[in-house]
Order: C-alpha cells, then sequence, then structure tokens
C-alpha cells in the first residue's frame, strides 16, 4: 500500500486498512484502479516511484505517486506548469505534501506533462 498512498484519498487509505488481509488490500487497490494507474506509468517512471525520488523526465502522474498533490499548482502539466509542494524534498518522499508545514519549499517545472527540473528553497518574505 505504500506505494499508492500518497494518491490515495483519505477514505481510499482507510477502506484500504480496514481489509484484514494483504491479499484482500490487494484486491481493493486493483478494484480501486490504483494498481493499474500505476502499471500504466513509463517503466523509467515505476522505478523511479519505487525508489520514491523524482528525476528529471518523470510523468506528472509519476511525481504524484512520489509526492502527492501539489500545494499549489499554475499552468496546464501537459503544456507548461509550475507545481509547489511544501516541505524538503526528503520529508516530501517520506510523507508526501506537507500542507501545514512550513520551511522548504520545492517548486517543480513541467513541460509537456513531465519534470524539466526542479528547486528546493527557504522561502522569506513576510509572516516566516
Amino acid at each position: 500500500m505504500a506505494l499508492y498512498k500518497k494518491v490515495m484519498t483519505p477514505a481510499q487509505v482507510w477502506t484500504s486498512l480496514a481489509h484484514g488481509s494483504t491479499a484482500a488490500r490487494t484486491a481493493y487497490l486493483q478494484a480501486s484502479g490504483l494498481v493499474q494507474r500505476f502499471e500504466a506509468l513509463a517503466p523509467l517512471d515505476r522505478d523511479a516511484v519505487r525508489n520514491g525520488f523524482p528525476r528529471v523526465g518523470m510523468s506528472a502522474e509519476a511525481l504524484r505517486f512520489v509526492w502527492g498533490d501539489p500545494y499549489d499548482m499554475a499552468g496546464d502539466a501537459t503544456r507548461y506548469a509550475h507545481w509547489r509542494y511544501l516541505g524538503s524534498s526528503l520529508d516530501l518522499t517520506v510523507y508526501g505534501n506537507q500542507y501545514r508545514k512550513s520551511g522548504n519549499c520545492v517548486d517543480v517545472y513541467l513541460v509537456d506533462g513531465h519534470i524539466v527540473g526542479w528547486v528546493e528553497y527557504i522561502p522569506t518574505g513576510v509572516g516566516r
């Protein structure tokens, strides 16, 4: 389930955990379409998701598996987009987007639905 947790809704997480056995959880993930979403990723993206780290060239969908949904999005990921995540890249890998955490931010830049780069920084300004 860890592979899918960052793309699952809270209700899906609870429902999955409520299944008593690994086989039942696996069947639930299959029925929910999450397994198919993962299997539809390119082989290099599946490897990156299993390793838990993004890579240049990774699809936007694979990034959701690695870090979850972004805190903020601008643009259209199928053309050009800028996604913002809250938390350090290491925290994002472990926990996903840190909606309530201040500190580091990671800006990810996508072109044609794939990562072209990202920048991690500590924001400055009023209230920080």
